[in-house]
């Protein structure tokens, strides 16, 4: 099984693009806070990419700003990609099945959900 449920802040405003093909993609990053301090006593965070496609990229991108609280539900995807000088890498990306507006810091928005269907 291969599902994945985060909630975090936007790092930055959504920037819809659109593919030769005529799909839509965004390209969020999800900023989420542990449940736990490090040895230190700070709360660490993580950095989350998340993929978008098509209705629920272009609903997003309308509807969201940086800051914004969103729930990302979706699957994990890892891709292999080959740099300039021929190096290898590994990419994994949160791939959204749907996304639940949950609070926004430039307007009063009520909670609202999108799904990729």
């Amino acid at each position: 099984m291969n599902d994945v449920n985060l909630v975090g802040r936007l790092v930055t405003d959504p920037e819809l693009e659109e593919l030769t093909n005529g799909k839509r993609v965004l390209t969020v990053t999800l900023s989420i806070n542990r449940n736990y301090k490090n040895e230190d006593g700070i709360y660490e965070t993580d950095f989350i990419r998340c993929i978008l496609w098509n209705g629920i990229a272009a609903t997003t991108a309308e509807h969201c700003r940086r800051g914004d609280v969103v729930g990302i539900k979706g699957r994990l995807q890892t891709r292999k990609y080959e740099d300039d000088n021929k190096n290898i890498h590994y990419a994994t990306e949160v791939v959204a099945e749907r996304v639940t507006f949950l609070s926004s810091k430039s307007k009063n928005k009520s909670k609202e959900d999108i799904d990729e269907r």
